[in-house]
């Protein structure tokens, strides 16, 4: 192993390419303003956005949070306060870094989801658009149309067509079979796929007798969920010849790079956000180190490399 090797960090996806494969998980970042205290936004890889809308959304009633062990269970319910003040507001503040900005978009029906892709068509910050169709705590719409192989399919492609910008589908792992989602998305037309999103969970206050969570089940992140990420990117991507954005329990760069292993082109730090806020930038380094120890020449040399 070459110590000296100087290793070329940058990865590409669907003709986009991101100085390092270290992204921010929609929903723990903000649009990057709240960590850019912490968190040198110029290093990223990418600013993965929180979910947008067409209109406002208030989210789901408190409360909504609440940690367990390895990790939290959340019921946000994809609160945000709709396209036009995340255009004037956070994609204004991002125009000041040069990273790479991803949209997250999210939607009850298919026509609120393609009002979103429109309007951020010809926004010329917009590198990319993720689509939620896996969040567990919307009523309508977006995890049912991550849940079924031909919803997945007629969505992807719909948006396919009015969108100027390249197209990642996020997926869910409250599926049966993550491989044939992500073929659904590929067939559908989608440039890439990100995974996984949280896993449905409860917890119920034994002394109380009640539910946590006002909604009775959130989405289950952090630690806890690392090793079924790492099983489905390595399924999805045994499946697909689009690129895979990996994510899901990520702590440290050797769990990232667990997640490049398996098959992800990038990675992006979630819920860990919250516990350490400059995660990201020590995840980037440890993965420019351990590639450097490796005598890699470029990171992307990782992908899918365990088979």
């Amino acid at each position: 192993m070459d110590k000296n090797v100087h290793t070329d960090m940058s990865v590409s996806i669907a003709g986009v390419t991101f100085q390092n494969p270290v992204m921010t998980a929609s929903g723990t970042f903000g649009s990057g303003m709240e960590y850019s205290d912490f968190v040198d936004l110029n290093r990223l890889g990418a600013v993965v956005t929180k979910g947008v809308s067409s209109v406002p959304w208030e989210g789901n009633p408190t409360p909504r949070v609440t940690e367990v062990p390895g990790g939290m269970l959340n019921a946000i319910g994809l609160q945000n306060p709709g396209i036009d003040v995340f255009i004037e507001r956070d994609l204004a503040f991002l125009k000041q870094f040069d990273t790479r900005v991803i949209v997250n978009v999210c939607g009850h029906t298919v026509e609120e989801y393609l009002d979103v892709v429109e309007r951020l068509a010809d926004e010329k910050r917009v590198d990319m658009l993720e689509i939620n169709v896996s969040c567990p705590n919307v009523k309508q719409g977006a995890i049912a149309f991550g849940t079924e192989t031909d919803a997945l399919f007629d969505i992807t492609q719909r948006i396919k067509k009015v969108a100027k910008q390249p197209v990642i589908m996020k997926l869910t792992p409250n599926v049966t079979s993550i491989a044939e989602m992500a073929k659904a998305a590929e067939a559908g037309g989608a440039d890439g796929i990100s995974l996984i999103n949280t896993i449905t969970g409860m917890k119920i206050d034994v002394e109380k007798q009640k539910f946590v969570l006002a909604n009775k089940t959130g989405g289950l992140s952090g630690p806890a969920i690392h090793p079924i990420a790492v099983r489905m990117v390595y399924e999805a991507h045994q499946a697909v010849q689009i690129p895979i954005i990996g994510m899901g329990g990520i702590a440290s760069w050797q769990d990232a790079a667990e997640l490049m292993l398996a098959g992800a082109t990038a990675v992006a730090v979630g819920a860990m956000n919250f516990h350490t806020p400059d995660l990201t930038g020590k995840v980037a380094d440890g993965l420019a180190d351990y590639a450097a120890r490796h005598g890699l020449s470029k990171i992307e040399e990782l992908i899918g490399a365990v088979q």
